[in-house]
């Protein structure tokens, strides 16, 4: 076969061009939209393994010389008279190339990586903080700054063991994170084999259950029998922290929600405030029924002269532009000689006054606590949120809370 010459590898045109013992020259056809750009020129070396003819790329005629060509082929020729076939090499060469370059990432560099890449589908940066500040305390100490491909199951257990019956839920949400920091970096290449992190089949045949060593710590919540007396003491009292865990217990809702509540989520004409999905727990908008006395904190909080600001905090804290902090509605708890119960317990408080008083549907109570369906089929069948009927019971909540004042009970 006669051997190709450099105007030659210019000029040819489209069609696979011989050189010899298995080089060729690979040229596409004119691209363009009119026929006439310039066709694609490449190096390919051609053979057969037990009777299949197999091609492999040498690189593009503009980037490799006939000259370096030459030389590649002659290098697969003696490979293949070895015995060996170019293909396979290639492939674990390129294996080879990736573990090495693997060996030198970190598993606290896959981790920043991957939280950085998922905090845009978190609900808020709290979430992501929440993640690489329980990696930081309880990962990185042992497997940190190990090659993310070399961690086992040996050092997940001496992550979660210390910690897995004292701190269990903690000691769970880790593993979750761990295993899924392992999944992405065996996506990316910097791993392989099993996730050590699993565990279903995997840590589950060394670790007990969750629920049985976990010990399930409700919310301390105020009896709703006490309920009534403890509204009119906490009515008595001034300031923001009291205001804020006030308009807390007559809505029901999480006190963070109340604590992040800005001005433009409140329709006082309507009676109605909007939590935007971004800070609602279900990631859905909850819309929650004001009633009188919600509405008077609320008037009570706004400026004195002039509308709210739509994007200030309604309850501010200490700081300029600050949330108040969760702990300014428990020193109003401790001032009342209250320290036994939580502010989110007054949820629990609610929901046990609603089911053994009342005669509202347990659907409509769990609506007006924003509480996911756990049913999926329900879930997908139950398109409104059942706003009419939660209006009677905040109403009559209201009138609950307020009840004492008619009884003439003493302050709290």
């Amino acid at each position: 076969m006669a051997k190709l010459t450099a105007i030659q590898i210019k000029r040819l045109g489209p069609g696979l061009h011989g050189d010899g013992d298995g080089l060729y020259l690979a040229v596409g056809k004119k691209g363009g939209s009119d026929g006439k750009g310039e066709g694609s020129r490449s190096w390919v070396f051609r053979y057969r393994d037990n009777g299949r003819l197999r091609e492999m790329g040498l690189g593009s005629a503009r980037d490799v010389p006939l000259a370096d060509a030459r030389r590649k082929a002659s290098d697969l020729r003696r490979l293949r008279a070895d015995g060996g076939d170019p293909i396979a090499t290639k492939r674990a060469g390129e294996v080879q190339r990736r573990t090495e370059a693997a060996r030198g990432v970190t598993f606290r560099q896959v981790a920043s990586e991957f939280i950085d890449a998922q905090k845009a589908g978190w609900r808020n940066d709290k979430h992501a903080a929440q993640w690489a500040a329980t990696l930081y305390t309880y990962a990185y100490p042992t497997i940190g700054d190990l090659p993310v491909g070399e961690v086992d199951t040996s050092h997940v257990l001496a992550i979660l063991q210390p910690i897995w019956a004292t701190k269990s839920e903690t000691a769970s949400r880790i593993r979750g994170r761990i295993e899924s920091i392992l999944d992405a970096a065996t996506a990316r290449g910097l791993r392989d084999g099993e996730n050590p992190a699993r565990w279903r089949g995997r840590l589950s045949a060394i670790l007990p259950a969750r629920r049985r060593v976990a010990k399930v710590e409700h919310h301390a919540a105020l009896p709703f029998a006490e309920l009534p007396a403890f509204m009119t003491g906490l009515k008595a009292r001034t300031g923001i922290g009291a205001a804020a865990l006030r308009f807390a217990i007559m809505t029901a809702a999480r006190s963070g929600e109340v604590r992040g509540l800005r001005w433009r989520e409140i329709d006082l004409d309507g009676a109605l405030w909007r939590v935007p999905a971004d800070r609602m727990k279900a990631g859905r908008e909850h819309r929650v029924h004001l009633v009188a006395d919600a509405l008077a904190i609320l008037t009570s909080m706004a400026p004195a002269e002039g509308g709210p600001d739509p994007d200030a905090l309604v309850f501010p804290g200490a700081k300029r532009g600050a949330m108040l902090s969760d702990m300014s509605l428990t020193a109003v708890l401790r001032r009342m000689g209250r320290g036994d119960v939580t502010a989110h317990g007054f949820r629990s408080t609610f929901r046990d006054w609603a089911s053994e008083t009342t005669h509202f549907p347990s659907e409509v109570v769990e609506m007006a606590l924003a509480h996911t369906i756990e049913s999926k089929v329900e879930a997908a069948y139950r398109r409104g949120d059942l706003l009419a009927k939660r209006r009677q019971l905040m109403e009559a909540w209201a009138e609950f809370c307020g009840s004492a004042n008619e009884r003439g009970a003493p302050a709290a």
